[in-house]
């Protein structure tokens, strides 16, 4: 299979589990959390926010499409960037997600897919894929953690991208890698978040040596890492990111970009 170039796009990512990259013509901007360090009540653990998002709404210009992963818990939508979706014609999300946000937002089931026009002309297509915001099945987790959903990125002429959203399930990958793989481009969620109190302290998203071992499964050419920094939750950031790659012989995968900003 011939693949467009992985690095033809760069990725900006802003903390947390925040990025934005323009694929197709289009701006898109993943998991918006802008508020300051603090605490953010859930109706589960307290969520401490560490460090400030490296940049501000007023910063990034204009969005098309925000890829939400999960509306309900701060570290992944707060109260800045629900503000902030207001101006971007288009949210998707979880089937919950698109009930609860308005008229803008469009909840998408695993496998569903809906096509956007890009601005020079022709479609690009976003493909909901499945994900699971805890250890064990979906059915065990969801009570707890609530829908969560990634994204497949496709076009002709453009590279594949997967956003794993808040994801913790190899099997979630596997899934997706059936359909899609080889992938040009991953934004990889990781930090190993943990709760004592939630599944006796089990993985809420992937850790580091599994978002290796997903790089592998995907067979792709390039991964973004986000969703390791900022938080207390998570237990795993860089420097344990940078090492599970190199233990796996994957380092060269590792976005240049984001190597380059250790």
């Amino acid at each position: 299979m011939s693949h467009p170039d992985a690095d033809q796009f760069p990725v900006r990512t802003l903390g947390g589990p925040t990025a934005l990259f323009e694929y197709g013509g289009l701006r898109f901007l993943t998991d918006p959390t802008f508020d300051g360090p603090g605490e953010y009540p859930s109706a589960g653990p307290t969520l401490t926010k560490t460090a400030p998002a490296t940049a501000t709404p007023a910063d990034l210009g204009p969005i098309d499409v925000v890829l939400l992963s999960h509306d309900e818990h701060a570290d992944n939508l707060d109260t800045s960037g629900r503000a902030l979706l207001a101006d971007v014609p288009l949210t998707l999300t979880t089937p919950g997600g698109g009930e609860r946000l308005g008229e803008r937002a469009r909840g998408l089931s695993d496998w569903e897919a809906v096509a956007l026009d890009r601005p020079g002309g022709g479609t690009l297509s976003v493909t909901a894929v499945p994900a699971v915001h805890g250890p064990g099945p979906r059915a065990d987790v969801e009570p707890f953690t609530g829908q969560v959903v990634g994204f497949v990125l496709t076009g002709a002429g453009l590279p594949t991208v997967y956003v794993s959203g808040d994801n913790a399930s190899l099997d979630a990958v596997r899934e997706t890698a059936e359909r899609f793989a080889p992938v040009d481009t991953a934004l990889l969620f990781a930090g190993a978040p943990r709760f004592p109190v939630l599944f006796g302290g089990g993985l809420l998203v992937l850790d580091s040596a599994q978002a290796a071992e997903a790089a592998r499964i995907l067979d792709a050419r390039r991964v973004v890492p986000v969703h390791h920094d900022g938080w207390a939750h998570f237990t795993e950031g860089r420097g344990e990111l940078e090492a599970a790659f190199a233990a796996a012989g994957l380092t060269a995968r590792l976005d240049r970009d984001w190597r380059a900003h250790a």
